[in-house]
């Protein structure tokens, strides 16, 4: 295996891996696909109230549907990013999408609970990996000074996927009926998994002796990176803090249509539209938080991190404001609560690039998409998966309005751990860059 690609090495830092026009070719594909990938996870929350009229289905059942995907995702993430760590990350991607956009297509033609649950556990399973595999390869071709942003670019994708999804979702159910969207959205994702195929890849980057024996497998994959957290404290905290968030985000994100359906009376498709505009507010609000993170942490890379804690401690404040409102003894008319929403979704979607960016500037650029995996079980598993189901339960035992009133909580929690992060940031970040080299075993000491 060659550490270099055409004289250039994966993650150089004022350097093109491939020149300009190659990068952005690579960031729009990838960009692309991101949005496919979460139009088919976040179509069916605008499908919900159809799911309940037709099945008679629980909170706590709807919201599985969501949290399958990020089981899935979370359980199939690290040994899919092993596997496009050591050999090739865009072959990797190409058979991820089109697994999942099959198993969308799938989902038209379940006839009972049980077998759309099943179809939606392997669109995650075909969309594991991608998120950690993408960002390892954007991350590579573009210099690590752009990195920040980017990152918060290719994961607000994410939140432009989500309002395509629940837009469509409810206009397609509304004009074909619900089965119609799992197969119309599913399409786009094997048109451009063929066209993907163009994207360059950049070379196998060579590890040590002992870094190559500890990824070998999955579990010495886990083995090692257990010790990372152990030992990296910056990227323990980054990762619990980013799932913090994310479970507030997944939250509003899943549960925004049926509240608008249920305590304001809206028709399915038209609570859907408003809900994908506050989605939209946060697609912009990563990109614009991850810009100003960046800014922040030129002098202080500590600062990007405290930056973060203040916007999420912002938003939990907001959305808790516009869900529980009338409980505190304001009154606010439906287009305020409205614009509370909005401002809560520009701020609820801060974290995710600063967390990406973070997570692959303290890992060694061999075991990039690998390290990035550790991010995404923990993004999925703890966050976009409990969020919904957490909602959904309380939603069961009390109302919806009440779980949305408490879900803000985790963004309290996510600012604690975006401090606690920042105070080892910039040291873990100084002894990689000094032993990008050292085998995962190497002694790293991390002041408390």
């Amino acid at each position: 295996m060659d550490l270099n690609a055409h004289g250039a090495r994966p993650g150089a830092d004022d350097t093109y891996l491939f020149g300009r026009r190659q990068a952005w070719f690579a960031f729009g594909m990838t960009i692309a696909l991101m949005m496919v990938d979460y139009i088919d996870r976040q179509v069916i929350v605008s499908l919900f109230p159809h799911l309940k009229e037709a099945w008679g289905l629980s909170d706590k059942q709807l919201g599985a549907l969501v949290s399958a995907v990020s089981v899935t995702v979370a359980l199939g993430a690290i040994p899919i990013a092993l596997v496009a760590d050591r050999f090739s990350r865009v072959k990797s991607i190409v058979v991820m999408a089109t697994l999942w956009s099959l198993a969308s297509i799938s989902c038209m033609f379940t006839r009972n609970y049980g077998q759309l649950l099943a179809a939606r556990a392997v669109v995650g399973l075909g969309e594991a990996g991608y998120g950690s595999v993408g960002a390892a390869l954007i991350a590579s071709h573009f210099p690590s000074r752009m990195r920040g942003a980017l990152m918060a670019a290719f994961f607000a994708a994410a939140s432009v996927g989500s309002v395509l999804g629940v837009l469509l979702g409810g206009v397609i159910a509304a004009k074909w009926g619900w089965r119609a969207a799992f197969g119309i959205v599913g399409i786009p994702g094997l048109v451009l998994a063929l066209l993907y195929m163009a994207v360059r890849d950049y070379s196998t980057v060579q590890l040590t002796p002992r870094i190559e024996a500890a990824t070998r497998s999955t579990r010495g994959t886990v083995r090692a990176i257990v010790g990372r957290l152990m030992r990296s404290r910056t990227l323990l905290w980054v990762c619990i803090a980013g799932a913090a968030q994310l479970i507030l985000v997944s939250s509003v994100w899943a549960w925004l249509p049926s509240y608008l359906n249920r305590e304001h009376g809206m028709v399915p498709e038209q609570a859907a539209m408003r809900a994908a505009l506050v989605v939209l507010c946060g697609a912009l609000g990563s990109v614009v938080w991850g810009a100003l993170a960046d800014r922040a942490g030129r002098r202080r890379p500590a600062a990007k991190l405290r930056v973060t804690a203040v916007v999420c401690v912002a938003s939990a404040a907001v959305l808790a404001l516009a869900f529980g409102a009338s409980h505190i003894g304001i009154a606010l008319t439906a287009p305020a609560q409205f614009a509370l929403l909005a401002v809560g979704g520009f701020l609820m979607n801060c974290s995710v690039g600063v967390v990406a960016a973070v997570v692959i500037d303290v890992v060694h650029p061999g075991i990039r998409a690998t390290g990035a995996s550790v991010l995404s079980l923990f993004q999925n598993l703890l966050g976009l998966a409990a969020g919904p189901f957490i909602a959904g339960l309380l939603s069961d035992a009390w109302t919806l309005q009440h779980a949305l009133v408490a879900m803000p909580v985790f963004g309290l929690l996510a600012a604690w751990g975006f401090v606690l992060a920042s105070r080892t940031y910039e040291l873990d970040l100084k002894l990689v860059t000094e032993t990008q080299s050292a085998p995962l075993g190497a002694h790293r000491s991390v002041p408390a």
